[in-house]
């Protein structure tokens, strides 16, 4: 049975993304006193009392010119408004009713989806006496609530099932046996079918500097105008996620924010941006680092490179706006020679040439984050790796150090996601960086690990003799 969808409307900053957070249960929105903070419509898994429904947070509604950036935020929450079952109209009751808030009232009413008036910040008495304004509107009785202190919840509760049908919510045992979020740390899940046994979706997170198109990308794949695009950079802020199926596989896309050099990052709201797509790396299982054809792999191509192979991502390089380059076969070779002398701890990751704009090469980029997830949780026999080991010892043993050889005795995996080697022998702490580099090159190319981060754990049995400090 499918959930009741709720979506939150209203002008700008009167308290939607917190009253968002407070159903979802997590701070999942980025919120801020500023005006205008959200921009694209985001989706939740909400939670008040007996209830479970979807909520959708929504950018503040505006008069504006359909082609400016406030209007295209405008038509992504009349999107929401269009494809939702009930409106949350909320508005600020310590400012009062607006003529901004009429207005919109209306437009919320002309919809003809079920209303309930929100008066939020009526934590004082001011905001308690202005939410009676909210009559004016013609929407019924207002609920007032605080959605930062979580006062009025029940009464907003009892306001949606008297309005919505009470027949479209989930029982709180159904939502457990169908709830896909997943949390703990990374690296202790187990490895996941995804053929028709799906558990859950492969989780993928589009990362980039600003303006590379990532949003135009997730538009692109899953074929709607879902994401917030525009010519202007930095249009995204918050990291917002996709449920998308591609070839009867489930996929859920994360869009973030563009992440530009830590010394450029002023702003508080900029901050935060960049911190919410940095959690959606670590919570992803590939990483497509989208590059401007034009400018690829500059400085900061390379820091958040460097900053997905220390997460242990499984990683894949997008050439977007390929359709700008003209002489596509000297741009790739150039591309391909920078990226193995510039990263060479994601050597032989795929890289996809494709365009989010015309569409071109999106097959290519989820066929190549496939093979990367199976990479990523490739696990080679303990019997395999040792004869291959006892071959590399043979013709390059281990330096010696201070007249004694180092002993390298055997070699196992201990963990997938990313794939992780220990490495069993005598004074191992003494073994040189260029030699374990030998070795992850190695395997890397002996067992066709291309792109994945390769970790390396150095153990040395512990000498009885040696006086504890």
């Amino acid at each position: 049975m499918m959930a009741v969808s709720i979506a939150i409307v209203g002008r700008p900053n009167v308290g939607k993304s917190t009253l968002f957070n407070r159903l979802v249960g997590r701070k999942l929105a980025i919120v801020d006193d500023r005006p205008g903070v959200t921009r694209d419509r985001r989706e939740g898994d909400a939670k008040l009392g007996s209830l479970h429904f979807k909520v959708i947070d929504t950018a503040g509604l505006e008069v504006a010119d359909d082609a400016s950036l406030a209007g295209r935020m405008r038509a992504q929450t009349e999107a929401a408004i269009a494809e939702c079952d009930l409106i949350l109209f909320m508005f600020d009751a310590r400012a009062g009713v607006t003529p901004a808030d009429e207005h919109f009232a209306e437009v919320a009413r002309r919809s003809g989806k079920p209303v309930i008036a929100v008066a939020n910040k009526t934590e004082s008495r001011t905001g308690f006496q202005g939410a009676y304004e909210a009559y004016a509107l013609g929407l019924g009785d207002p609920v007032p609530i605080s959605a930062e202190h979580g006062e009025g919840m029940a009464d907003l509760a009892e306001a949606i099932v008297a309005i919505a049908p009470a027949t479209g919510y989930e029982r709180e045992e159904e939502v457990a046996e169908t709830d896909a979020v997943v949390s703990g740390e990374e690296g202790e899940e187990e490895a996941i079918d995804l053929g028709a046994g799906v558990i859950r979706p492969l989780r993928i997170a589009i990362i980039g500097r600003p303006n590379a198109g990532k949003s135009t990308l997730v538009n692109a794949l899953i074929g709607q105008d879902r994401m917030l695009t525009g010519p202007e950079a930095g249009i995204t802020r918050d990291t917002i996620s996709v449920d998308w199926t591609w070839r009867d596989k489930r996929i859920k896309l994360f869009d973030t924010a563009g992440m530009r050099k830590k010394a450029r990052i002023e702003d508080k709201l900029e901050k935060l941006s960049v911190s919410d797509g940095l959690r959606a790396v670590r919570f992803a299982e590939v990483v497509v680092l989208l590059l401007d054809s034009a400018t690829p792999f500059e400085k900061q191509d390379l820091q958040i490179a460097d900053l997905v192979e220390r997460e242990g991502r499984a990683v894949v390089i997008g050439l977007n706006k390929w359709d700008l380059v003209e002489d596509r076969h000297k741009a790739l070779a150039s591309a391909r020679e920078m990226f193995e002398r510039l990263l060479p701890q994601l050597r032989g990751a795929p890289v996809v040439t494709l365009s989010g704009l015309s569409e071109q090469g999106l097959d290519r980029l989820m066929e190549a984050a496939f093979r990367a997830f199976t990479t990523w949780n490739r696990r080679v026999p303990t019997a395999r790796l040792n004869r291959w080991l006892g071959g590399v010892l043979e013709h390059h043993p281990p330096p010696a150090v201070s007249g004694r050889r180092i002993k390298i005795r055997y070699m196992t995996q201990v963990k997938t996601r990313p794939p992780h080697f220990a490495i069993f022998g005598n004074q191992l702490d003494a073994l040189p960086d260029s030699f374990q580099r030998y070795l992850v090159n190695g395997l890397r190319e002996t067992f066709d690990m291309p792109g994945v981060p390769i970790r390396l754990s150095l153990r040395s049995p512990k000498n009885p003799f040696d006086r504890k400090k």
